[in-house]
């Protein structure tokens, strides 16, 4: 167990680390900036579906109640990392920017008769952006320039255990440690550069989260199966005081007066619902849908005006998400390699969360596909090479149009740790 935990640990400063430069989106200054892609190497490859899906030799992070499915002889390890190309087209003006990241670390174990535990750090949301901006003030005959820069994100090292009550019916809590932040700094300076204006928000966050799934298994016929499943995730204040400083700068007499608002008790994770199904043929093929909602229409925001820096509400706004995917995998047992390949694919559809400028943010939509490749070894062939590609389309009326290329690559150990030798 102090293994255990140990690696945990170094999988939460690993992924600190590297979670820094996974976005380049200029959307991601708002709010608590990008949500991150959800789940690990199979749900990515579905386009993140989970919420009705379980299954013994993977780890699915997106409803604890499947934990309770893990093998009784099985100590699984997932971990993944991504790399993403994205085009930014503003009035057909385009540019391309590159980023990747180490995204998770998992593992789970069966503990006791119907009862799986899962450890493991995830990340949340991703802050990262650089650009500029000018415009020419006619009352002041001079031309204003704004570099906009931001960097951090929020990550969860968390402790689940999923519970099978009953043969068709599993409960499941994950238990989370929050931690992050963010820095956004403006920088506004005249075309004589003499004198500037910075705006600095920060914020530092350590707090928990709380989350509770069930799943309920339906046998149709002798071979199919469905699952349906329904997710909560707790919204509360995460206790956490904003900060803004507003610095003025005149190079020419090296001055610089900087003034510090404090937002106490500003920042608040919305309730979170989710429900989904999968439909599942033997080993042979599975198909579901999920429906996702943050409840952020609620949620107050800090924002900074005429010398005040405090909470305002019509920030934010409810959002939904959308998932469709399936997987195919022609004869597990073949001898032939390719009717091994578990072949996977899915489809996305989500609103913003938040209003830029009295206006929705961007709409998403998504398209992904993949293949869970066995890994043969001497002694066995559980283990899994998890790769999938992603597109995804970012868009919202007169803003800037992003389409991003993305890829996964996740690897899922599979071996026996728990089963006793005879010899006879």
């Amino acid at each position: 167990m102090k293994k255990l935990l140990g690696c945990l640990l170094l999988a939460a400063a690993t992924t600190t680390a590297f979670a820094q430069g996974s976005t380049n989106s200029p959307y991601s200054q708002y709010g608590f900036g990008e949500m991150a892609p959800e789940g690990v190497g199979f749900n990515r490859a579905m386009n993140g579906l989970g919420v009705g899906f379980h299954r013994g030799n993977q780890v699915n992070p997106l409803n604890p109640a499947s934990y309770a499915s893990v093998d009784s002889l099985t100590m699984l390890f997932d971990m993944g990392l991504s790399g993403q190309i994205t085009n930014f087209n503003e009035n057909g003006v385009k540019q391309n920017a590159k980023s990747g990241s180490f995204d998770y670390v998992l593992g789970a174990f069966r503990a006791w008769k119907n009862v799986g535990v899962t450890f493991g750090v995830l990340p949340l949301t991703n802050v990262g952006y650089n650009y500029s901006s000018s415009a020419f003030l006619a009352d002041a005959q001079t031309t204003v320039g704004e570099t906009h820069k931001g960097e951090g994100g929020l990550h969860e090292l968390f402790l689940g255990a999923g519970w099978r009550i009953a043969k068709p019916l599993s409960v499941g809590v994950n238990v989370g440690y929050l931690w992050g932040g963010y820095e956004r700094r403006v920088v506004t300076a005249s075309n004589s550069s003499i004198n500037s204006l910075s705006k600095v928000y920060s914020a530092d966050v350590n707090n928990y989260t709380l989350g509770f799934g069930i799943q309920y298994d339906q046998k149709i016929g002798k071979e199919d199966l469905l699952t349906v499943g329904l997710t909560y995730d707790l919204g509360h204040s995460l206790k956490a005081d904003a900060e803004c400083l507003i610095i003025s700068t005149n190079s020419s007499i090296t001055k610089a007066d900087t003034s510090r608002y404090v937002c106490p008790d500003a920042l608040e994770l919305p309730h979170s619902f989710g429900a989904g199904f999968s439909y599942t043929h033997g080993t042979t093929l599975m198909f579901g849908a999920d429906v996702r909602t943050q409840r952020w229409g609620k949620v107050k925001s800090p924002e900074y005006s005429q010398g005040n820096y405090t909470l305002k509400s019509g920030q934010y706004k409810d959002n939904y998400k959308f998932t469709l995917g399936g997987e195919y995998c022609p004869r597990w047992n073949s001898r032939r390699f390719l009717d091994r390949i578990r072949y996977r694919i899915g489809a996305g559809y989500s609103t913003p969360y938040y209003y830029i400028n009295g206006k929705d943010g961007p709409r998403q939509i998504s398209l992904s596909a993949g293949f869970g490749i066995p890994i043969i070894n001497g002694y066995n062939s559980r283990s899994m090479l998890n790769i999938s590609a992603q597109w995804v389309n970012n868009t919202a009326d007169g803003l800037i149009k992003e389409n991003s290329f993305r890829l996964n690559i996740g690897l899922t150990f599979n071996e026996k740790w728990f089963a006793k030798w005879k010899v006879e």
